[in-house]
């Protein structure tokens, strides 16, 4: 396969209630279709006051399990699991046993979180969120990748703390950051295996990557590594037929243009990715049906023929 860029589709979140058969069948459908990689968003409630009803999706890790034991080939992972979320130790716990039950496909993709919503209807703590992360990344990646840690913060702490049975891969599995924030870069760029900006800080085009790709290599370049070495990420929101805006977060409302066309204009826009330096892209598909994830494996074919 010559495909010039990894493919994955992130699963329905809050457009409608999706039960757990129709969920199987997309992402078995992914897999089959050839996608690269399945991601899930690691959210817990929405509120878009005056316009439409609450909606939340399934919770992340619970989900990403199942769907590691349905599948065998494509990566999978958060797109990305709030740090705020989960006490530090036990998201390193809830990775190690994914990947596991994947047999080392997961990809752990990290951030600090947003949207206050969903903090406050839980009861987590919404301030200092990039002074928690960065404890928070500390505590996560040494046990994955060292097996223990003791550690006394101002947020977390953790004694004599040993990451067992240890992840199926040595080291664990990659660690993905989603946010170009210059201190989430300063924090996670001497560790991370691979970047991701979602689809409205690139506008939704490849000409967009350019601006974020020069401030990730520069934090590489002050971590004192290579900036090849990580491998950056983008999601793209992409019209289908039947689609009607999809609804997500706080710009689910519009504002941002979705790719759209045939499938050789489609796959025209992902290789212009790739020559701006993109490995892998997520897809937003709007619609996010089983029809639409068979109707761009058009595109697919078309990348592989590259």
């Amino acid at each position: 396969m010559s495909r010039p860029l990894k493919v994955g589709v992130q699963l329905p979140e809050v457009e409608r209630v999706v039960r757990w058969s129709e969920q199987l069948a997309i992402a078995r459908r992914i897999e089959e279709v050839g996608y690269d990689a399945i991601w899930l968003g690691d959210h817990l409630l929405y509120r878009w006051a005056g316009v439409v009803e609450a909606r939340g999706p399934w919770e992340c890790w619970t989900m990403l399990a199942a769907i590691a034991a349905c599948t065998s080939r494509v990566s999978l992972g958060p797109l990305v699991a709030s740090t705020s979320f989960h006490a530090p130790a036990m998201l390193a716990k809830q990775a190690a046993t994914v990947d596991e039950i994947s047999g080392g496909r997961l990809i752990l993709g990290l951030g600090a979180g947003w949207n206050q919503t969903e903090y406050e209807a839980f009861g987590f703590p919404f301030d200092h969120r990039v002074s928690r992360f960065e404890e928070a990344f500390t505590i996560i990646r040494t046990l994955l990748r060292d097996g223990a840690i003791d550690f006394d913060g101002t947020f977390y702490q953790v004694r004599d703390c040993e990451l067992l049975p240890r992840p199926a891969r040595p080291g664990g599995p990659p660690l993905l950051l989603g946010s170009s924030g210059q201190r989430m870069l300063r924090i996670a760029a001497p560790h991370i295996d691979a970047w991701n900006a979602w689809y409205d800080a690139t506008g939704n085009r490849p000409g967009g990557v350019a601006q974020l790709r020069e401030r990730v290599d520069a934090a590489a370049r002050a971590a004192g590594r290579e900036p090849a070495e990580i491998e950056r990420s983008v999601a793209v929101l992409v019209h289908l037929e039947g689609g009607i805006g999809r609804l997500m977060g706080d710009d689910s409302m519009g504002g941002i243009p979705a790719l759209t066309g045939s499938a050789e204009a489609l796959a025209d826009e992902l290789r212009a990715y790739a020559r701006a330096g993109i490995g892998a892209v997520q897809l937003v598909l709007d619609p996010i049906t089983l029809g639409s994830i068979e109707a761009f494996g058009a595109v697919l074919e078309l990348l592989d023929r590259d």
